[in-house]
C-alpha cells in the first residue's frame, strides 16, 4: 500500500497540473499549521475606533471593520476551513466505502435495500439537508458541523464503490480468497478496498474543494462556523457591509477559497488521469 502510495504521488507529480496543485496545497497547510503560531490572535482589535485600514507595511493585508488583522484571520480560517474540508470528507468517504463495498460484495436483496436508500438520498439536494439541519440548531460547534458535513456527503461515494466492488467481486484473487475459506469481511477489506482506492481516492480529492465551496457558501449566510472562530467564508460574510469601500476585507478571503479549490481540483484531476484504466 505504502509503494502504490508513493508510486501514485510520483506519478501525479510528473504532469504539471498535479505538480502546481501540490506545491500550492502544500505552502496552504504549511500556512494553516504554522503561521497561527507567529501571528497574532485573529480575534485582538488594536484599536476598534479606527475601523478598516488598506494594506499597509504594519498589516499586510489590511484589517476589518472591527480592526482585526486580516492576514492573521485568514491563516486561521484556513486551518479552520481546510479541518471542515478534510475531516468531513474523510467520515463521508470511509462511510461511502463501507457502504458500498458492502452492496456490491453482498449482492443481492442487501444490495438493492441499500441502494434504494442511496439513490433516495441522492434525489433530495444536499444544499437542502444542510440548510434545514442548520437552521433548526445553528449555533452548533464545529465538530457537529463536521459530523453534519460528513454523514451528509457520502452517497455518492457509496454508488461509486459498488461499481467497483461489482467489477472485483468476481476476479480470480478474490474467488481464490473465499475458496481458502477467508470470511466476507477479510475479502471487503483486504482484496477488494485496496483495488477500490483509485476512485476512491478521486472522489475524496475532489470532495475536499466541494466541501471548501460548501462551508464558504453556509458561513456566508451565517449558518456555517460561528464567530469569533475564523473562516474564509464568514470573513466575507462579516465584511459584506463595506465590500466595496473596504475591498480588501473580502477579496483576500476570496482569493483563497478560489486558489485552494483550484489546486485541489488540480490534484484530483491529474489523481484521474493517473488512475485512469485507459491510460494505464
Amino acid at each position: 500500500m505504502k509503494d502504490l502510495f508513493i508510486d501514485t504521488l510520483r506519478k501525479v507529480w510528473a504532469l504539471r497540473a498535479g505538480r502546481a496543485g501540490i506545491v500550492i496545497l502544500t505552502l496552504a497547510f504549511l500556512s494553516a499549521a504554522f503561521l497561527p503560531l507567529i501571528t497574532q490572535s485573529p480575534i485582538v482589535q488594536a484599536n476598534i475606533e479606527e475601523g478598516a485600514t488598506r494594506p499597509s507595511t504594519h498589516h499586510v493585508l489590511g484589517t476589518d471593520q472591527l480592526n482585526r488583522d486580516i492576514l492573521a484571520r485568514i491563516v486561521w480560517g484556513g486551518r479552520t476551513s481546510l479541518t471542515v474540508a478534510f475531516l468531513s470528507v474523510l467520515l463521508s468517504v470511509t462511510l461511502g466505502a463501507m457502504v458500498g463495498l458492502v452492496a456490491g460484495y453482498h449482492g443481492g436483496w442487501l444490495d438493492a435495500l441499500l441502494m434504494r436508500l442511496v439513490d433516495g438520498a441522492l434525489s433530495i439536494p444536499r444544499l437542502f439537508i444542510l440548510l434545514l439541519l442548520l437552521a433548526l440548531q445553528q449555533d452548533i460547534g464545529l465538530t457537529m458541523f463536521i459530523l453534519v458535513l460528513g454523514t451528509t456527503g457520502w452517497f455518492g461515494v457509496s454508488r461509486i464503490v459498488r461499481g467497483e466492488a461489482l467489477r472485483l467481486r468476481h476476479a480470480s484473487y478474490v474467488q481464490a480468497a473465499e475458496a481458502l475459506g477467508a470470511r466476507s469481511h477479510r475479502v471487503i477489506f483486504r482484496h477488494l478496498f485496496p483495488n477500490a482506492m483509485g476512485p476512491l481516492l478521486v472522489a475524496a480529492t475532489l470532495g475536499v474543494g466541494d466541501v471548501i465551496l460548501l462551508e464558504a457558501g453556509l458561513s456566508f449566510l451565517g449558518l456555517g462556523i460561528m464567530p469569533p472562530t475564523p473562516s474564509w467564508g464568514g470573513m466575507i460574510h462579516e465584511s459584506r457591509e463595506i465590500m466595496f469601500t473596504g475591498w480588501w476585507t473580502n477579496v483576500f478571503p476570496l482569493l483563497s477559497i478560489v486558489i485552494t479549490v483550484l489546486a485541489v481540483n488540480l490534484v484530483g484531476e491529474a489523481l484521474r488521469d493517473v488512475l485512469d484504466p485507459m491510460n494505464a
